[in-house]
């Protein structure tokens, strides 16, 4: 590994800069109940609702001029890639392939995560180095590898626009400008929320599990596979940070690029199981191509590496066992939310 990538990136500092000037005022203040439009943001009635930040509460006018922004290339400098190109409803407004294309067909070099409930996390970014939503908005926007832009000629860009302003007018009280595009991207981005899979229906009591389902689904709470430990609660995630075996040396230093910190060294995020059947390929760098490939990984035991997690050995699980857990995780994958039309460019 290249003593270069223990540091942090210029473009990585730059970010917590622009974003020190452009929300040095607002804490972690959030409207605990805030006034959510029922038809445009379904929240799932065995989820929270989600909080908002005092200077961003959902309104509709933050809401369609967001979902405007999201599926617009003129956020790049080259005006040829929007934040929907590398994060596509129909696969839960993740990618499929490992590394995305953006400004001048560069690849990235981390796998795009799906957005879905990302109004739920308390962090972003795999080694989860930016504490707001609005504040990650501005992450694709300033790398080289994706929009290679900045915020303020994109603003620049789309101050003729009439429509953007009068909707940032209704939204903000203000015109279109830096202040307004991330916190109304953040806004759209906050409704993509997916709580409709079978597995919840059945939670509800509005659809049965059948049998390689059922197996599936106690092999996954039970202790043997601790699946539950790293993968739990309502959105099959535990937000921490954990070393999965992937590899015995790794190119990218994960949560090390951010704190420095040896234990951090090769810990990511871990992302949520929701859709996974359509999000793939897999891991932060989408290394594992299949759903299969991720069980025979995680059957394997994984790879030695010092801050591997304990909970990664091998499992001996059968052929049957197999299907069995691809049969319940199958059943995560929410068709409604990845075929909302309203979620959808127009």
């Amino acid at each position: 590994m290249q003593n270069s990538l223990y540091l942090l990136p210029k473009s990585f500092t730059y970010i917590f800069f622009l974003a020190l000037i452009m929300f040095s005022c607002e804490k972690s203040e959030v409207v605990l109940e805030p006034i959510v439009d029922e038809a445009l943001m379904e929240v799932p009635s065995h989820f929270p609702i989600p909080d908002f930040p005092v200077d961003n509460p959902f309104s509709e006018p933050a809401w369609k001029l967001g979902k405007m922004l999201f599926y617009d290339t003129r956020l790049s400098k080259d005006q040829k890639v929007s934040c929907a190109s590398c994060h596509l409803p129909g696969n839960a407004f993740s990618d499929t392939v490992s590394f995305s294309r953006g400004f001048e067909g560069l690849a990235g070099t981390r796998n795009a995560p799906s957005l879905a409930n990302v109004a739920y996390h308390p962090y972003f970014t795999r080694e989860g180095g930016v504490p707001t939503l609005e504040m990650q908005v501005l992450v694709p926007v300033q790398e080289h590898n994706e929009f290679n832009f900045n915020i303020i000629e994109i603003a620049e860009r789309l101050s003729d626009d009439g429509e953007y302003n009068d909707l940032a007018l209704m939204a903000y009280d203000r015109e279109l400008d830096y202040y307004v595009i991330p916190r109304a991207l953040a806004t759209f981005e906050r409704s993509l929320i997916s709580g409709n899979s079978k597995y919840d229906l059945y939670l509800n009591g509005k659809a049965s599990l059948n049998e390689m389902e059922w197996q599936g689904l106690a092999l996954f709470q039970s202790e043997d596979l601790s699946c539950v430990v790293c993968h739990s609660g309502f959105n099959f995630t535990s937000y921490e940070f954990a070393n999965n075996g992937l590899y015995t040396e790794y190119s990218d230093p994960g949560r090390f690029r951010l704190t420095g910190e040896e234990a951090d060294l090769a810990m990511f995020k871990i992302p949520s199981l929701r859709n996974i059947e359509v999000t793939g390929p897999y891991m932060h760098d989408g290394s594992i191509k299949t759903l299969e490939g991720v069980i025979e990984h995680y059957n394997s035991g994984g790879k030695t590496h010092p801050h591997r997690s304990p909970l990664i050995r091998p499992l001996g699980l059968s052929q049957q066992e197999k299907l069995a857990l691809m049969a319940f995780l199958k059943t995560l994958t929410d068709e409604t939310f990845i075929g909302n039309e309203k979620f959808r460019n127009e």
